[in-house]
């Protein structure tokens, strides 16, 4: 007789509208143009995905000067780029397509505005992660400053200021770590100019809800997403702060703990934004092998966002 287990799926999980945007602005420049075309970056951060866009005939490059053909396309990566990377391809006479996110684009887009009226800019968010090396890349050199953690922010002193003085943030943070970050800057800095709607995302918010209301239920959760993925790592951090201390990232490399599942009588389930949920499917057939399960999907929110692919491959 199998053991009985009991599974929280959560949804929304999986794949945000950025990210189907950015593949499929992958896929169909493969049709249009053929193949190659070359990709600036993981274009989404799973390896799966990239791989499959591999296979597909996509090659992936660190920088524009890897670009072995000019006359191949060159496709910009969901986490956005520096101004600097458009004025190279340019340079080079390559064309280009950029699948930048609308809402890190809406983010690019408050920093030259808020730069434009005269404030001084802090951005939350972390280091190298490529989309603040892109956030921070639209503006000249120094003019925004990186907030990275609630003390970095304990740290900040009205008299290293002499603008007006505003916050930005990455997409994918933690909104319970950041809601800390901007409360702490409000303490100091009374007059601080937040963003009209925060930059977080709908989607990181949504799957960090789900993750929460789910968390405290589970003897294990499994979040499934890459190491270099933001909003998975974050997953992953908010179930063990709601409640399941033995929360783990579920990447290519990681082994399924059996041993671990089969002393457990409750699992959670989610995934990051970036990945496919196939691998959601394929894990939970690999644990129903051994246990009898129950699986109770936890809805906390229906996505209906669409973004529009670019004009030159509508």
């Amino acid at each position: 007789m199998k053991k009985e287990l009991k599974i929280y799926l959560a949804s929304p999980r999986g794949f945000c509208a950025g990210v189907k945007r950015a593949i499929e602005i992958v896929e169909k420049s493969i049709n249009k143009y053929g193949s190659p075309v070359y990709v600036r970056h993981e274009i989404v951060h799973n390896k799966q995905v990239v791989e499959e866009l591999k296979h597909k005939g996509a090659i992936f490059v660190d920088e524009l000067s890897d670009v072995k053909d000019g006359t191949r396309p060159v496709i910009f990566s969901a986490h956005g780029v520096p101004k600097s990377v458009p004025k190279e391809a340019k340079l080079k006479n390559l064309s280009y397509v950029d699948a930048t996110c609308p809402l890190v684009s809406k983010v690019h887009r408050e920093s030259e505005q808020l730069h434009k009226n005269g404030y001084e800019i802090l951005l939350i968010g972390h280091k190298n992660h490529p989309e603040v090396i892109g956030t921070m890349g639209q503006l000249p050199k120094n003019s925004i400053k990186l907030v990275e953690t609630k003390q970095d922010a304990e740290n900040l002193n009205n008299k290293d200021f002499n603008k007006p003085l505003a916050y930005i943030t990455q997409t994918t943070l933690s909104v319970d770590d950041t809601a800390e970050i901007i409360s702490t800057l409000k303490k100091k800095f009374p007059k601080i100019k937040g963003p009209i709607k925060e930059d977080i995302c709908y989607a990181t918010t949504n799957r960090q809800t789900a993750v929460k209301e789910i968390a405290s239920k589970c003897d294990i959760f499994f979040i499934i997403g890459s190491r270099n993925s933001s909003n998975s790592v974050r997953l992953v951090e908010v179930a063990k702060k709601a409640g399941c201390n033995n929360s783990q990232l579920m990447h290519s490399e990681k082994e399924i703990p059996y041993n671990e599942i089969e002393n457990s009588n409750t699992i959670g389930i989610s995934s990051g934004a970036s990945a496919p949920e196939n691998l959601v499917q394929k894990l939970l057939s690999h644990i129903k092998k051994d246990r009898k399960v129950s699986i109770e999907e936890v809805i906390v929110a229906e996505e209906k966002v669409v973004f529009k692919l670019p004009k030159e491959l509508n």
